[in-house]
């Protein structure tokens, strides 16, 4: 199985009509990987692939507008006869577990064991699973934040997830196929770089090579075809926007 990438959600920092918060559907090598959990992506996932066919999950940083749809995940193995055959590997920063344990009011995690099993990210976590090759890195954000570099059957898929401009960024996308890269904010706040302008993430496809930039959580300050047209002129190379519903093999 080739990689490819379905594009569930890209709306920040809430879900609009049609647009559910970031979610992707992440294919290759006989592995199936939701990233990112995003409100109103559980909906989008099943449009694309039962979920009890997930082999992993994978969690950038726990804003909700990235994991808030986890929380429909676990009644819809737990209680809606979506059971997995076996736990799904959910990689995430370390405190995802009890955060959801106590949405559910349960001050036990183990509770959660039976459909998902909790792995904590941290900077070069590597993980294999059948021919998907997933390798997490720290990037700048307000919270512990990871991107992801996919790698398969010599493909690369680079995401972003939220980040500021940082050199993490540069090392993670370097001479990727696609750089699925955030473009939240129309300009930075004085003191303040936890997000990408559309300008940086085309500074960064273009200082790691990549062969096509894929802007993606454009924010409410901007629409996604201005931000995509700006991403483009600084890359200078293919650019286009990631939009609900779009499948992109590599």
């Amino acid at each position: 199985m080739p990689l490819s990438l379905t594009v569930l959600g890209t709306a920040s920092p809430h879900p609009g009509p049609g647009r559910p918060c970031s979610g992707y559907l992440l294919r290759g090598g006989g592995a199936e990987v939701w990233v990112d959990a995003g409100t109103g992506t559980f909906a989008e996932l099943q449009r694309h692939t039962d979920p009890r066919r997930l082999t992993a999950i994978w969690i950038s940083h726990l804003h909700a507008d990235h994991s808030a749809d986890l929380l429909a995940a676990v009644y819809a193995f737990a209680y809606g006869g979506l059971t997995p055959p076996a736990p799904i590997p959910v990689y995430a920063p370390t405190d995802c577990a009890r955060r959801l344990a106590g949405f559910l009011g349960r001050p036990d995690v183990r509770f959660l064991s039976g459909v998902l099993d909790f792995r904590p990210l941290y900077d070069g976590h590597a993980v294999r699973h059948w021919n998907l090759r997933l390798t997490s890195r720290a990037v700048t954000h307000d919270t512990e934040a990871y991107g992801l570099r996919a790698e398969c059957q010599g493909s690369v898929l680079a995401y972003s997830g939220d980040s500021g401009p940082c050199d993490a960024l540069t090392e993670l996308a370097l001479g990727a196929d696609l750089f699925l890269c955030e473009a939240d904010i129309d300009r930075h706040r004085e003191g303040e770089q936890v997000h990408l302008t559309p300008e940086d993430a085309g500074d960064a496809a273009r200082k790691a090579g990549v062969r096509e930039l894929a802007v993606t959580h454009v924010g409410p300050t901007l629409t996604r075809e201005s931000a995509t047209a700006r991403a483009a002129a600084a890359f200078g190379g293919p650019t286009s926007a990631a939009v609900e519903g779009a499948t992109v093999s590599l």
